[in-house]
């Protein structure tokens, strides 16, 4: 899953936390922005591939 959702998002992943259905993201702060996407886009994205609910934090 790490590397789709690098992929996918086009960001660094730091770590991956799962809490049931959701899954935590953690990427470099800079880059939490380009994680999101224009209006969340690209967390949409990731969350239709992959099935679950999906949470940006920057570290």
């Amino acid at each position: 899953m790490r590397e789709e959702l690098k992929r996918m998002l086009k960001v660094d992943i730091l770590d991956i936390e799962y809490e049931g259905d959701k899954v935590i993201v953690y990427v470099p702060k800079d880059q939490v922005r380009i994680a999101v996407g224009s209006g969340g886009s690209a967390v949409k994205a990731a969350e239709l591939v992959l099935g679950k609910k999906i949470e940006i934090r920057g570290r």
